[in-house]
Formats: C-alpha cells, structure tokens, sequence
C-alpha cells in the first residue's frame, strides 16, 4: 500500500501564509498543510463556480482550527476533528493550524490552477 509523510511527501508547495506537503495515494492528494498567517482564500478563489472551492476534502485536524463558509452556513474544524468538506466552500484558517487532508487529485488539479492564476493577478496589481 502506497503511504506518504511530511518527510517524505514528493511534493512541497510554498504558498507563503500556508506550506503544502503531500502526494497521489491512488487517485487522492494527500496533504499535510501548515497555516503560516491567518486568511481565507475568498480572494483566490474568484472565478470558480459560487466563487467557492468545487472540490470535495476529507481531513483531520492537528492543530489550530479552520472556519469553512457554504451559501447558508459556516462550520468550524478544531484540533482533534475529521472532516468532510463538500464542494461549494471557502475556508479561512488560523495561523498555526495544521492538518491532514485528502482530495480527489483531478479536482483539486481545477481549483488549484485558478487559486494560482488569481494569486499572481492579485500580486501584480
């Protein structure tokens, strides 16, 4: 069975205010993220449908909390809680938070080509 960890993830992505560290575990990203600064990724996730991430996740977290907002409700994920993110969300993290997190690797292929795209915009105006 294929496994990954933070040491040893093929992936590290830097976005600044969050650390990446995962990989494909057979179809699914797997992700060990560190929340650098506190924000949310409303600004970054603009021009998605609802301006809102369309990928599912499934999570555990560590440490810290994450606030996820849908159309009509907000949830809060604290240390010690799974979670199941569906699509339609857009979460705001609090710096020193770190989880774990699963995602269909196709669908997150999506949402993170138009969170990079709105991130170099909004660091060149």
């Amino acid at each position: 069975m294929p496994a990954l960890s933070k040491e040893t993830a093929p992936t590290v992505a830097d976005f600044g205010k969050a650390l990446g560290q995962g990989g494909d575990l057979a179809g699914y990203t797997a992700e060990f993220v560190t929340i650098r600064e506190s924000h949310s990724l409303a600004d970054v996730l603009k021009g998605l449908p609802g301006d809102s991430c369309q990928c599912p996740h499934w999570g555990y977290m560590l440490t810290g909390q994450i606030t996820v907002s849908y159309g009509d409700h907000q949830e809060t994920y604290k240390a010690g809680d799974a979670y199941y993110m569906p699509p339609g969300h857009v979460p705001t993290a609090v710096a020193g938070s770190e989880f774990l997190q699963f995602s269909p690797t196709d669908e997150l292929a999506v949402t993170l080509a138009a969170i990079q795209a709105n991130a170099a915009a909004l660091q060149s105006s």
